[in-house]
């Protein structure tokens, strides 16, 4: 249990998929603009990152891993498929992102409007497949330290855009110079974000 939840905090705030890699900024400078709109999309990403990073692993466990495959046979262990997890990940997520799509629809109408465009976007962001991808690097010893990974990058990435959309917020009634308003400022905050988040390299875990 202790190691889990080292996974979990570790990956929120040490390995945090904005501050600590700059993954899926798009979405993250676009949506940021509304505290109400990030809440929506963060709680998508933890839905998406909590589901596919698992599954991932049991496909990269059980498919496509040298000799994975020995379950089904014997002559099957010297089979590697890993060639093909960039097409299985982005499968997996682009099935859970349609999911998260179709619900949102049906019960928030208004948010699903809101989102727009970087709701199926989702499906190509890099923090998603980021989280495949560094789950199978890391080589984790079973699905629970996948899961708790997953979720925590997923919770990383919600406090990161919820932080930035209140900070944003807050700005538009601030003396911003003309130059900065916008991206600009936003890019300044962000890069002072993730010195304050490298704060937390030195907890030792």
């Amino acid at each position: 249990m202790e190691d889990l939840i080292n996974i979990f905090v570790k990956s929120i705030f040490i390995d945090n998929m904005i501050f600590a890699y700059f993954l899926g900024m798009c979405s993250y400078l676009a949506v940021s603009k509304t505290v109400e709109t990030s809440v929506g999309l963060g709680a998508a990403v933890i839905f998406v990152l909590g589901i596919t990073v698992p599954v991932d692993y049991l496909i990269n466990e059980y498919i496509l891993m040298p000799g994975a495959l020995s379950w089904l046979s014997p002559g099957l262990a010297d089979v590697d498929l890993s060639f093909l997890s960039f097409i299985m990940f982005i499968a997996v997520i682009a099935s859970m992102v349609q999911l998260v799509e179709m619900v949102i629809e049906k019960f928030s109408p208004a948010l699903y409007s809101s989102l727009g465009i970087f709701l199926p976007l989702i499906a190509v962001n890099c923090s998603i497949l980021g989280g495949s991808l560094f789950m199978q690097e890391r080589d984790y010893a079973n699905i629970a330290e996948a899961t708790a990974f997953g979720l925590g990058s997923g919770v990383g990435w919600f406090l990161a855009i919820v932080a930035i959309a209140a900070i944003r917020e807050k700005i538009r009634y601030s003396n911003v110079p003309a130059p900065l308003r916008g991206l600009g400022i936003t890019f300044i905050i962000t890069g002072l974000m993730g010195i304050a988040f490298m704060s937390f390299m030195g907890i030792k875990l």
